[in-house]
């Protein structure tokens, strides 16, 4: 059984792929701190759903504690890193910029390290379509370039591509970078649109329609994601014998080393995005029409042909099925 580490695995991604990967086969651990930056018993009930797997063992470490994590690495011997522990959220960034500079930047750093004295065939980690900042050529390509983030969050997932060509470069260490676009689905994020408008329309009470509901947002499912990741793990990133200096691809490198856009490619506006689930709930929204919020971009859109072309796969999961599983989980869930 090949060992996978995956970093932040009570979170919604870590978790969703920590059990397709105990399905395929794989020995893995996962971490997490359990912070309490949304309710720390949706992370738990995560975790439960893990519970009892054989293929499965949890620590609590926080990437930012390099002797427990060393440690970690020291007692295992991980052939796959996937890093998925991170700061999340645009809009806590302009409220708590300290956090991600914690986490998302002094944490990868002590994940670099450790896989450099502790190599592995690959480490994936997860970046963002919030890189692409002031960008407005639709769709977004990981060959143009992406020096002009508009908030922390981008630029600490910025950066943390850069770190990753630094040790890809230095160390040979083979590396990939994916840039989530809006993920949703089952167990999802508290703070994100999705849980955050269908608890409010259940419990009749408004919700905040920014941009006045004109923002297009990529909308992937979970399970597009997992399935995007699972094919990329044993794909270790491998040079662009054809990268050049003089005319340099930023998607690709000399180093092994890579980035990819994981989005639907099927832009929904919000106004659509809330219909949807009006329909599902079968109860309408109340609306408060706002202004586009700082560090918020008006529309994303995915180029997948990269992801495509190298794994066979990219995500299609419908938003109206995605919404429908979403609404279906959460009533379950809090009934």
């Amino acid at each position: 059984m090949q060992s996978i580490l995956i970093t932040g695995a009570a979170g919604f991604i870590g978790s969703h792929l920590s059990k397709k990967l105990c399905d395929l086969g794989f020995n893995v651990v996962g971490i997490d701190n359990l912070n309490n930056y949304y309710d720390v018993n949706l992370k738990h009930s995560r975790l439960r759903v893990l519970e009892g797997n054989p293929n499965f063992k949890f620590h609590k470490i926080d990437l930012i504690d390099r002797e427990d994590l060393n440690q970690l690495f020291g007692s295992n011997k991980f052939e796959y890193v996937v890093n998925l522990a991170a700061q999340a959220g645009v809009r806590y960034s302009l409220v708590n910029p300290h956090a991600y500079i914690e986490s998302n930047v002094v944490g990868f750093m002590n994940i670099l390290e450790a896989c450099r004295h502790n190599p592995v065939k690959h480490l994936v980690y997860a970046s963002s379509s919030s890189v692409y900042g002031a960008n407005k050529k639709i769709p977004f390509s990981v060959h143009d370039n992406v020096d002009h983030p508009i908030s922390l969050y981008a630029a600490s997932k910025k950066a943390n591509e850069l770190m990753a060509h630094t040790y890809s470069s230095l160390y040979n260490i083979p590396t990939t970078g994916l840039r989530f676009f809006t993920v949703y689905g089952p167990y999802g994020r508290p703070d994100m649109a999705l849980f955050i408008f269908t608890k409010a329309i259940l419990e009749g009470r408004p919700i905040e329609v920014y941009n006045n509901g004109e923002m297009r947002r990529d909308f992937t499912y979970i399970d597009d994601i997992v399935e995007s990741i699972a094919r990329i793990i044993p794909k270790s990133a491998k040079p662009n014998t054809d990268w050049s200096g003089t005319d340099p691809d930023p998607g690709t490198s000399f180093a092994p080393y890579r980035i990819f856009n994981v989005g639907n490619s099927q832009p929904v506006s919000l106004t659509t995005f809330i219909e949807i689930i009006e329909e599902k709930l079968g109860k309408k929204a109340i609306k408060k029409l706002m202004p586009m919020q700082e560090g918020d971009v008006s529309a994303t859109c995915a180029d997948v042909e990269d992801l495509k072309r190298e794994v066979g796969f990219k995500p299609s999961t419908p938003i109206e099925i995605g919404v429908s599983k979403f609404v279906d989980w959460y009533l379950e869930y809090n009934k």
